[in-house]
């Protein structure tokens, strides 16, 4: 492989789901030493949270899980993503439907829904936690890590 496959997560405001998912990935790609062959970020549809760390909840989960969220900054997505990413993953269908309506029509079949890699948990979307209690951050890391893991797997496949 010549050069490095690059992910992207996407979420609402990118300081919930997608930097959860860009730590949870980035940590499983470190344990599975493929560092140097994936590149991991996450951004935002909207501009809410632009330059914030991401929730104190999902931090806090994060770290119960053994995972460090701290160095994630929130970003919007640019146009420009769908250049430099070779996947393009939302969290829900509305995100889905934002990164649809900016991206260039010959980068639209990088647009994926993230829980596509995770079949067996029966949802496609993963829910936004924001405005619940702890529980909702929890349920959000099961998802992710489901879908990480078949994430790991397909770009083994495909590009490994």
């Amino acid at each position: 492989m010549s050069q490095k496959v690059r992910v992207l997560f996407v979420c609402m405001g990118n300081i919930c789901r997608s930097p959860t998912a860009h730590g949870v990935f980035r940590s499983l790609v470190e344990k599975e030493g493929l560092s140097r062959l994936v590149t991991i970020d996450s951004a935002g549809t909207h501009a809410y949270h632009v330059g914030s760390a991401p929730d104190k909840r999902a931090q806090a989960t994060a770290v119960r899980r053994g995972i460090d969220l701290s160095d994630i900054v929130a970003r919007r997505v640019e146009t420009e993503d769908f250049d430099l990413f070779d996947y393009v993953l939302a969290m829900d269908q509305d995100n889905f439907m934002a990164l649809s309506e900016i991206c260039p029509a010959e980068r639209v079949d990088k647009i994926q829904l993230f829980l596509d890699f995770a079949p067996q948990m029966r949802t496609r979307e993963v829910p936004d936690p924001y405005y619940g209690g702890p529980s909702g951050f929890e349920r959000v890391f099961d998802l992710v890590e489901a879908a990480a893991q078949g994430l790991l797997e397909e770009i083994r496949q495909r590009h490994l």
